[in-house]
């Protein structure tokens, strides 16, 4: 009798259910009722961890496509002034954990008249461009769509601001970076804090919105939280602090958003006029913009990225492409500034609840 080679019990397996197991290879291409041959990409107004992961999603997803990504340096200022570059996947390599942007960003008082629009247009023009995609915030989306508006050129927005602050999507890109970043601030002063028995007031950004405050303060464990949402008679603090003390706590942390009318300086203020405990002052500041991007930044960037592309070959015009619930949506420009994106009043009121 002939012996017959028995089957590996793991192989066969593997072989009987490769269908259920295998992955789907992904739809590479895109369709591109469009025609869109060559776009334009720039970064506007204050920098956010992820711009660059913004960047990269675009030229690769460009050169997936067979289009061709100029790359606009300074802003709308550059613009103005024409200097672009053409950009390919090797010129955005190793640029995915950068924080900054390889861009580069400026402010444009020229971008504002007429005159100076008309020039970048030209610009565009002249190098064949189909759509420019802006990453930035609502200042960078109004000057976007003021150039599509009086010119015609396609313009697609991508949410890059730590603050959180645009309406039509979840996050932002580098809001994630920022809460990290102040956040890690927050926990050594807390330290300080504790050692010499003294009251923190730490100032994050957010001229407009808190929610960046408000992160802070739960994942921080504040006593209390100071946001322009809810301007609160900054007396209100004396009373919390005067309870912290009484409950044996050695130190307290005091969250407030840049926009709150006073500021940090001005509830700390009040603090030391009320209970005359010692009281420090912490303004972070810029700091909150800079560093590595950390993952759900990095992420949500390289998406957003790629649907802006695919916007602009879906021959969608004057939208900022966003993420709401996990899914992609596209929010007319005028309405994310325009329309008022709320912070979270359960994550308010959870913030307050668990600060006894």
């Amino acid at each position: 009798m002939t012996d017959h080679p028995r089957p590996d019990p793991i192989q066969a397996d593997s072989d009987a259910h490769s269908e259920h197991h295998r992955i789907p290879e992904p739809e590479i291409r895109h369709p591109n009722p469009a025609g869109v041959r060559r776009v334009a990409v720039l970064t506007s107004g204050g920098d956010a961890p992820g711009m660059n992961a913004a960047i990269r999603a675009v030229v690769r997803t460009g050169a997936q496509q067979g289009i061709e990504v100029v790359g606009v340096r300074r802003g709308f200022s550059g613009l103005h002034r024409g200097e672009f570059r053409l950009l390919g996947p090797r010129d955005v390599a190793n640029t995915l954990q950068r924080g900054g942007t390889l861009l580069l960003t400026a402010r444009s008082r020229t971008w504002r008249t007429p005159e100076g629009r008309a020039e970048g247009a030209a610009h565009l023009r002249e190098w064949g461009v189909d759509g420019l995609i802006v990453i930035g915030g609502d200042g960078s989306f109004h000057g976007g769509y003021a150039l599509q508006e009086e010119h015609d050129i396609p313009v697609i927005g991508v949410p890059g601001t730590i603050d959180n602050d645009l309406y039509g999507t979840d996050h932002t890109i580098g809001y994630f970076t920022a809460v990290e970043t102040a956040l890690g601030a927050v926990d050594k002063l807390r330290d300080t804090g504790a050692s010499h028995e003294r009251i923190f007031v730490i100032e994050v950004m957010g001229r407009h919105a808190g929610h960046i405050a408000l992160d802070v303060a739960v994942a921080g464990g504040a006593e209390e939280v100071f946001i322009p949402e809810d301007a609160k008679p900054v007396g209100t603090v004396v009373d919390i602090v005067r309870q912290s003390v009484s409950k044996g706590k050695l130190g307290s942390i005091i969250i407030v958003a840049e926009g709150y009318p006073g500021g940090a300086q001005g509830v700390a203020d009040a603090i030391a006029q009320g209970t005359g405990l010692e009281t420090r002052v912490s303004i972070l500041g810029h700091i909150q913009r800079g560093g590595s991007p950390v993952s759900s930044d990095r992420i949500l960037a390289s998406r957003l990225g790629e649907a802006a592309v695919y916007a602009l070959m879906d021959g969608k015009r004057g939208v900022m492409v966003g993420r709401t619930s996990g899914l992609f949506t596209y929010t007319p420009l005028p309405e994310t500034w325009q329309k008022s994106k709320d912070v979270s009043h359960d994550l308010y009121r959870c913030a307050k609840t668990l600060s006894i």
